[in-house]
């Protein structure tokens, strides 16, 4: 649906309008505003706020940085996440690798998303975005084929307003508030799975660097993800076919517990603990959409696209895909004209990157394989060259990186070459 402008409301005018204030939104208006552009930002919630996918790789790490907050992530106390380790492949014997093997982070962390949220929403605010919470966006503004701004309405006020902006960015994550409108969705059918996950206290730790590492074991019929947190807590999450969990009736709570006792380190690792949480499940979550662009609106993280949770690569995508859509913004917003070839080389080095991580997704949840088959399979998309090891290769893979290709690249003379594409004349 779309809203026409009305005398009723309350207008303002902006460079950028971000709807969402996650990882992705967050990070794009804490970007742009750091670059002197007028943005404001709209979140529904009241923050900080739950949300699951609390184990970060170093993917995230650049960004952090460039947003001026890696000290005060460090003060938060996360618990430092050296790599992972896995109970995977044909031995199905645990295996761990390290970041400092395929990059220049050493580690990330496993954080409390609510307060890692929270903190980059602050940034954003510091850096001069104008943000809203408790903020719901209810129309699209449209003129012709182009998106000119948002209505909205704040919790507790009749009147709504409207936003306009010269480009309105969605960020609002599986809401998909723009893209449900002007985009379709693709789910991806190999990977139609349900995740149900709760939390425990007391269990056993994986020793020296590997205690603060991510454990994902294979089990018969999916995986667990077990994710140690700072308060003692661990996470812990099945992930399994959509309809391998119809077989359990809808009591994934059962599910979960029947799988649970099929593992090897899972079962040492909580055999003392207790459960501490409520079961929580999300499902069917791999997907993209099929523009992220169009006149006057970009897509970013999760409203664009999520390929799995295998890797725990959301929150990095999410926010190197914030980063190269700020560079872009910035560039459109001093050269409108530029907008619809610099929004195409941002969606396309965008799903360059997506498809590199779903094809070695797809390929790795194949849990008959021996090491050096990952190894190279993660070679051949990201360094067919094989500059370095295939080892290193998997690790620069999985840890967000870009190896022998950068992440996203946005060449300006390639972004001028398109001046005169039919983006630029929609």
């Amino acid at each position: 649906m779309t809203a026409t402008t009305s005398t009723d409301d309350l207008i303002d005018t902006h460079d950028v309008v971000v709807i969402g204030g996650g990882p992705a939104g967050a990070s794009t208006a804490g970007l742009l505003a750091k670059s002197g552009h007028d943005v404001l930002l709209l979140e529904r919630e009241k923050f900080p706020r739950y949300h699951i996918g609390e184990s970060l790789i170093t993917g995230v790490i650049a960004v952090v940085e460039e947003l001026g907050v890696r000290e005060r992530l460090e003060a938060l106390g996360f618990v430092r996440k050296y790599g992972g380790s896995l109970v995977w492949g044909s031995q199905q014997q645990r295996w761990s690798f390290a970041f400092v093997e395929g990059g220049p982070y050493p580690s990330s962390y496993q954080v409390r998303r609510a307060d890692f949220d929270a903190l980059l929403l602050t940034r954003a605010r510091e850096l001069g975005a104008s943000v809203l919470e408790e903020a719901t966006v209810k129309e699209v503004l449209v003129e012709g084929e182009r998106v000119v701004g948002v209505q909205y309405a704040l919790r507790g006020e009749d009147t709504p307003r409207q936003a306009r902006a010269k480009l309105v960015v969605d960020a609002s994550g599986q809401a998909r508030v723009l893209g449900r409108r002007h985009a379709g969705v693709t789910w991806h059918e190999g990977l139609k799975n349900v995740a149900v996950w709760t939390y425990y206290q007391g269990c056993e730790r994986l020793k020296g660097d590997e205690a603060g590492n991510i454990l994902i074991e294979n089990v018969p019929g999916g995986w667990f993800w077990a994710i140690p947190l700072y308060d003692g807590t661990m996470s812990i999450g099945y992930v399994t076919p959509s309809d391998h969990a119809a077989q359990f009736d809808g009591d994934l709570s059962e599910l979960f517990m029947d799988r649970l006792a099929a593992g090897t380190e899972l079962v040492k690792m909580t055999a003392r603990a207790r459960r501490v949480g409520a079961f929580r499940s999300a499902r069917d979550w791999s997907y993209n959409c099929t523009r992220f662009h169009g006149p006057g609106w970009a897509l970013v993280g999760d409203a664009a696209a999520f390929i799995d949770p295998l890797f725990s690569t959301g929150v990095a995508l999410a926010t190197l895909a914030a980063r190269q859509l700020a560079t872009v913004i910035d560039l459109v917003v001093k050269e409108p004209e530029l907008e619809g070839p610099a929004l195409q080389v941002y969606e396309e080095g965008y799903r360059n990157f997506l498809d590199a991580i779903l094809s070695f997704v797809l390929h790795f949840y194949d849990g008959t394989r021996d090491l050096d088959y990952y190894y190279r399979r993660a070679q051949g998309i990201i360094d067919p060259e094989r500059r370095v090891s295939a080892r290193q290769d998997f690790v620069t893979l999985i840890s967000g990186l870009s190896g022998a290709r950068p992440i996203f690249p946005l060449p300006l003379e390639r972004i001028r070459n398109r001046r005169d594409s039919p983006c630029t004349r929609r």
